[in-house]
């Protein structure tokens, strides 16, 4: 077993190497500028608590708090290359030309005392996760819940950990995670390059639990379908506040092109459904979205 799992990590990080399943990595070829997504105001009370680096936290407006947390190390970029479905005159009037500015993002709600986490990252495979948590003086067994939006890697290897053997463990020791059953089904059986998936959720089994699309999840989350990206790719709604996962890639394009979809879209043509209808739920409810390739703080209305 202990050798299976060495193996398993000298492939995981192989794949993080070379791209994941996804072809993301935490890090960023140019940077250059930023290019900051405007915090949403409307609807919501938007009082910043604290702002450490790489992270940003505001309050809600059911008097819970959501913390933006940076995982990614350096700046990153999404390169013209990842959304081969727009024309060059169409990114030549971005005037960015170092790449669309983006981030890999998580997000912490504080609501009723208890902590939820959005996506983990990278974690210990590349991202910062458990350094942000330490700034903001938060140990990983004070997570009792994470929701995850979909199992590409930069948002479910900061999961586990590994020690200085290349052991795995559970990152969060005390925490119930939650998947669409679609998006685990999906990658438990039809998905290829799955390996790190398949034994995050046998770590996990014990406290895994499968969701269907409009399930209330405890404290008053709701999950919406946003598929396209994955198979079950998830939006999550909390009062005014809406993690949307991976809906997009490149937000300087998609805000006002949300036709145009990403390369990591395994079904382009569902994740620009769910991309239009989804904004536009947004921008009528006067939502505060979250996003986990937001540019930095990872907010926008």
């Amino acid at each position: 077993m202990k050798k299976s799992l060495i193996l398993f990590c000298s492939f995981a990080l192989a794949l993080i190497v070379a791209g994941c399943n996804d072809s993301k990595t935490p890090g960023n070829d140019d940077a250059d500028s930023k290019a900051p997504a405007t915090v949403a105001k409307k609807g919501v009370a938007n009082k910043e608590m604290r702002n450490l680096g790489g992270t940003k936290t505001v309050s809600l407006a059911n008097g819970a708090t959501v913390t933006w947390i940076q995982d990614n190390l350096e700046e990153k970029r999404m390169p013209r290359k990842l959304f081969s479905d727009a024309s060059d005159s169409l990114i030549n009037s971005l005037n960015m030309s170092a790449g669309i500015p983006a981030s890999v993002s998580v997000f912490l709600v504080r609501v009723g005392g208890e902590y939820i986490l959005f996506d983990a990252g990278f974690g210990a495979f590349g991202g910062n996760l458990l350094n942000r948590l330490a700034a903001l003086a938060i140990s990983p067994d004070d997570i009792r819940l994470i929701y995850l939006t979909h199992l590409h890697m930069d948002h479910v290897a900061g999961l586990i950990t590994k020690d200085k053997t290349s052991n795995i463990s559970k990152a969060f020791k005390n925490a119930a995670l939650y998947v669409n059953k679609k998006e685990y089904d999906a990658w438990m059986t039809s998905i290829p390059q799955n390996e790190m998936q398949k034994n995050i959720m046998t770590i996990y089994k014990d406290n895994l639990h499968l969701f269907e699309f409009g399930d209330e999840l405890p404290n008053g989350v709701t999950t919406i379908d946003a598929v396209g990206h994955t198979p079950g790719h998830t939006a999550f709604q909390m009062a005014n506040l809406l993690v949307i996962g991976d809906l997009m890639h490149g937000y300087a394009l998609q805000k006002d092109h949300p036709e145009i979809s990403s390369n990591y879209d395994m079904d382009k043509e569902k994740a620009a459904e769910s991309r239009k209808r989804i904004l536009q739920y947004a921008r009528d409810n006067d939502l505060l979205m979250a996003g986990m390739h937001l540019p930095p703080p990872g907010f926008a209305e």
